[in-house]
């Protein structure tokens, strides 16, 4: 067979070339700083232009929407350089040859390049320029969120958890890690609570959330709580305690142990008497105040229609009033649960219980059917 009756036609040097520049100008150009700020400049050059002849559709105040656009895509140094285009404009605008403009525009677009500047600076500071802010902020609660959920439970066992932040924010204080053994027997729960709320005691709980979630299961049940709390102190942080709910169960048997660090106690129903009881095992110290500090367990066993409730403060804490009262108010809505079952259950609890809406809020529901 002829070799040029099956050769694919080789392209040219020029459509060669030609394709190299297009993605080195869609990799290193199109996305890079310099171009965005030549192509802001521009657009404030030619908007400054149609001022003169559309002075009524494109006014000097749209100079304002170049500078914010800047401001969400430029760093600190473009962004000044951008200003002194923009101010140029403004300049050649106020010059005899063009029309007159009102002083209020030109203290509108200063008054825009300020903010932004400023907005830009406290960017600059973090290390991050433009939205990325944002994207990180979102993506740290995106992680705080996934630690968050409750590990697949085999067949008869079931778990709900709700969070919701003081405030209806985005980050909480209150944080949950869970987590089943190598051979699936084991479950291991750890309901926290950071000191403060919202995007403060986030930050400090995503970072408390991988610490713990590493020590789950890496450490014996018995050692975790000191073993978190010797963790806390060495952070040395201004607000630096937390409390914790931590249990381990057996999913075989049912038997399980918890311990409490400074934390509301765990409240167990028990389907054989039909009541509620609240643990004993609320002695323990808070973490991150004593180095040497002990923690009290207490056993128990989750037979068939037992159910085990974990919560933190936010819950059942209204001021002025004994944190008894509202584990009894928490207590008598439970009771509406056992009739209908207990799915949906933790969602129905927070929503009746929770009147303290200025604080965090986080309920775990586990029951085994």
């Amino acid at each position: 067979m002829a070799a040029t009756g099956s050769a694919r036609r080789r392209p040219s040097h020029a459509s060669v070339a030609w394709w190299r520049f297009t993605v080195w100008f869609r990799r290193h150009l199109l996305h890079s700083e310099g171009f965005v700020l030549l192509s802001l400049s521009l657009a404030a050059v030619a908007l400054g232009g149609l001022h003169v002849d559309f002075a009524r559709w494109f006014p000097s105040t749209s100079l304002a929407l170049v500078v914010l656009v800047g401001g969400f895509l430029l760093g600190v140094r473009s962004l000044l350089m951008l200003d002194v285009v923009v101010a140029a404009v403004l300049l050649w605008e106020l010059s005899p040859l063009t029309r007159y403009i009102p002083p209020g525009s030109v203290v509108v677009v200063a008054g825009t390049a300020a903010i932004v500047l400023l907005f830009a600076r406290s960017r600059g500071r973090l290390g991050v320029q433009g939205t990325r802010g944002d994207s990180i902020l979102v993506d740290l609660r995106d992680r705080l969120r996934a630690h968050g959920e409750m590990p697949v439970m085999p067949a008869g066992w079931s778990a709900e958890v709700v969070l919701r932040p003081a405030g209806g924010d985005s980050f909480s204080g209150d944080f949950l890690v869970a987590g089943r053994s190598a051979d699936g027997r084991t479950l291991e729960v750890a309901l926290v609570d950071v000191s403060g709320k919202g995007v403060g005691a986030g930050t400090r709980a995503l970072l408390l959330s991988g610490a713990f979630g590493g020590l789950l299961g890496s450490v014996p049940h018995e050692d975790f709580l000191p073993s978190a709390n010797r963790y806390l102190i060495r952070q040395q942080w201004d607000e630096g305690f937390a409390t914790v709910a931590h249990v381990v169960i057996h999913l075989e048997t049912g038997e399980y142990v918890v311990s409490t660090a400074g934390h509301p106690p765990a409240v167990q129903f028990a389907a054989g008497s039909g009541r509620w009881r609240v643990s004993e095992s609320s002695e323990g110290p808070l973490l991150g105040i004593l180095p040497d500090a002990k923690f009290v367990s207490e056993s128990g066993r989750l037979d068939r229609g037992d159910a085990l409730l974990l919560f933190t403060d936010g819950l059942i804490e209204t001021p002025g009033r004994d944190l008894a009262v509202g584990i009894d108010k928490l207590l008598g809505e439970a009771e509406r649960l056992v009739t209908g079952g207990f799915r949906e259950g933790a969602r129905k609890l927070i929503d009746r219980v929770a009147a303290a809406h200025h604080d965090d809020r986080a309920l775990v529901l586990i029951w085994r059917d």
